[in-house]
């Protein structure tokens, strides 16, 4: 075995913004961890999920492939196909010990998940943190064990959409820390990868206490929004999403009373009244907490004398609407706080330091940058594009892709969203087309004139020829996701 190869700490926030991180322009929250590891290493303003729907996303960031090839559109699947590999079991397969804590959701989760075929020795699962949605699971039990509380009592005042959580000694983000400090300090004679899958900042917003404190509501800036949003977003009123009318996130109204339901209901289907700053203060605050823990784990790894040779990727599966054009949560739309993620590389032993990169990237290319950087083949299936040299300074940090894809195919299901939308999204870093297939509405921004995609282009005579060439190309880029099959027996 080469002692040599890198460990890997693969650290996923579920439904964290791109514009969360305070090295990258974020002056409303502190991260101190998270500009550390951008000073350390790679961070890319411009990377994109290939979903906005937790379980999509995941399938695509882990097997390397586009939704359209490994076909897991839907949350709530019953299984995840069995011919689809895991960039974590090819890593088991040449000698590494991998671990999980946290989510995996490549399947429906709400008891429990089947697991594929994985390749984690150490599987320490905790989907939905509270133990309504979560029998017995691992975060649940370290809370009943270890720390000495009854998990239904700790979380039995914790059922509202936004408000105070559980105090941060007993939340999960604190308990991904600490068992990934356990599983960092075992004994081993290789390398080992870990996946780090807390559920923050996923809604429902509930940041610990002391957190909330730390983040005045009415000092943060509104979401995004013009008053023409709210008759705009009515064109979209049959395209499934968590929020389909639009209010104006400037007026600071009184919360809706707390309705005694389960946690994962809470977290999908927000009250008809919100306060739009107080969720994103509390946005903030699962962040800063997130922040917090991450920094614990560098320092064990710092520490134990492992920090040069472990690659870190801090990374989101998805962002969150919170408040802008009048949406909250998610659902089959594609501005940019939904698909645009953080991505962060760092290996001081190879990687560029403090180098923030414009380049276009997308989920899929981490699994193949991860296999190169390990110095393994990276498979003739996978679809993502290695990064590595980028990420080592023999490319251009501004140049990787000419264009990015997202794509919804009734990702979100349920009583509440009957229509089934797909939807599919091409941008070439300029100009960003949306497609809702079956609905004759679509949309066209140009984000070098309307960062904030305001002005719909889509209807507008004067951009009939954009519209025909970005048709064009959105075509051309949505079969470019599909998969060629298997490989052909004989060479011709």
């Amino acid at each position: 075995m080469n002692q040599q190869r890198p460990n890997i700490l693969w650290y996923c926030a579920d439904q964290q913004r791109y514009d969360t991180i305070r090295a990258l322009g974020q002056q409303h929250i502190e991260t101190p961890a998270l500009d550390a590891l951008c000073g350390r290493g790679v961070a890319f303003r411009r990377a994109y999920s290939q979903s906005q729907i937790c379980t999509p996303s995941r399938a695509s960031f882990l097997t390397g492939r586009y939704p359209a090839s490994h076909h897991v559109y839907r949350n709530g699947n019953a299984f995840f196909p069995a011919h689809e590999k895991l960039v974590t079991r090819m890593f088991a397969d040449a000698g590494y010990d991998c671990g999980l804590v946290g989510k995996l959701h490549l399947s429906a989760a709400k008891y429990y998940e089947k697991r594929p075929d994985d390749g984690y020795r150490t599987f320490l699962w905790s989907h939905h943190p509270t133990p309504d949605a979560a029998r017995g699971h691992d975060y649940e039990n370290w809370l009943r064990h270890e720390m000495k509380v009854d998990p239904i009592e700790l979380y039995s005042s914790v059922n509202h959409f936004c408000g105070p959580g559980v105090p941060a000694r007993y939340h999960q983000t604190t308990w991904v820390s600490e068992m990934a400090m356990r599983f960092i300090t075992e004994q081993r004679d290789g390398p080992w990868l870990l996946s780090l899958n807390p559920f923050d900042p996923h809604a429902p917003f509930d940041a610990p206490p002391e957190y909330l404190a730390k983040i005045d509501p009415a000092t943060l800036p509104p979401p995004l929004f013009r008053d023409s949003d709210i008759e705009r977003q009515k064109a979209f009123a049959a395209i499934d999403q968590q929020t389909k009318v639009a209010v104006d996130p400037r007026v600071r109204r009184q919360a809706a009373p707390v309705v005694e339901v389960e946690h994962d209901l809470v977290a999908s289907a927000p009250p008809a009244s919100y306060d739009a700053l107080e969720v994103k203060a509390n946005y903030y605050a699962m962040i800063r907490l997130i922040d917090d823990q991450f920094a614990r784990i560098v320092d064990c790894l710092a520490a134990t004398g492992q920090l040069d040779n472990t690659i870190i990727v801090y990374m989101s599966d998805h962002g969150e609407l919170l408040g802008d054009h009048g949406l909250i949560l998610k659902g089959c739309r594609f501005f940019e706080g939904l698909v645009r993620v953080p991505l962060i590389f760092s290996w001081p032993a190879r990687f560029k330091r403090g180098l923030i990169a414009d380049a276009l990237v997308e989920s899929v290319d981490v699994a193949p940058t991860l296999l190169e950087a390990a110095g393994l083949p990276v498979p003739e299936f996978m679809q993502g594009k290695s990064l590595l040299n980028l990420l080592e300074g023999r490319a251009d940090p501004g140049q990787h892709k000419t264009r990015v894809v997202a794509e919804f195919k009734d990702s979100i299901g349920g009583p509440a969203h009957g229509d089934h939308s797909h939807g599919s999204m091409v941008c070439d870093g300029r100009y960003k087309s949306v497609v809702y297939h079956g609905h004759a509405i679509g949309e066209i921004y140009d984000l070098q004139r309307d960062p904030g995609e305001f002005d719909n282009l889509w209807l507008d005579p004067g951009a009939r020829d954009l519209k025909a060439t970005l048709l064009k190309n959105h075509l051309d880029a949505m079969m470019a996701t599909i998969s060629a099959g298997p490989p052909r027996a004989v060479a011709y």
